[in-house]
């Protein structure tokens, strides 16, 4: 089975991605990956073909990981396209970011498109891509987004 993964699905460039891919790709399905199931769901049912694969899930949880890798397991599909889209962004000086918004923003904009990727590999062959979504913002420091930008810069880095 061909499919394509989309991480951070639900809405903006992810979801783009989404109806691009189903308009131009040879794929069995597309697997979409986004916190908030009614926004899934929402793009679910405006893509007629390929079949949609919803996977309502917090990709900054071990838990979500951890099930994606089982169902790769278990399904075996062959990866044609992997789109690491899924980011967050807190504006603001470092002081009033909360240490638990700065932390989110680095696991998910970092840790999250490694540990997807390391968990993907194993499913692509030669002629697959791999589609790292960072920002302008990783260019070069940006007063009131060092914590976005720097973790962007790893994005484009990675």
């Amino acid at each position: 089975m061909d499919i394509a993964i989309v991480t951070g699905a639900s809405s903006g460039l992810g979801r783009e991605f989404v109806c691009q891919l189903s308009r131009t790709e040879k794929l069995d399905e597309i697997w979409v990956i986004a916190r908030r199931k009614e926004k899934l769901e929402e793009l679910k049912t405006s893509i007629p073909s390929p079949g949609i694969h919803m996977f309502p899930m917090d990709l900054t949880e071990f838990s979500s990981t951890v099930l994606l890798a089982s169902v790769l397991e278990k399904v075996k599909p062959e990866v044609k396209i992997l789109i690491n889209n899924a980011g967050m962004g807190k504006l603001g000086e470092c002081e009033d970011i909360s240490p638990e918004d700065t932390r989110n923003m680095i696991e998910l904009n970092c840790c999250v498109p490694a540990v997807v990727t390391r968990l993907v590999l194993p499913f692509m062959k030669e002629g697959s891509r791999i589609i790292n979504i960072a920002s302008t913002a990783a260019f070069q420091p940006l007063p009131g987004m060092a914590v976005y930008g720097a973790s962007k810069t790893f994005v484009l880095n990675y």
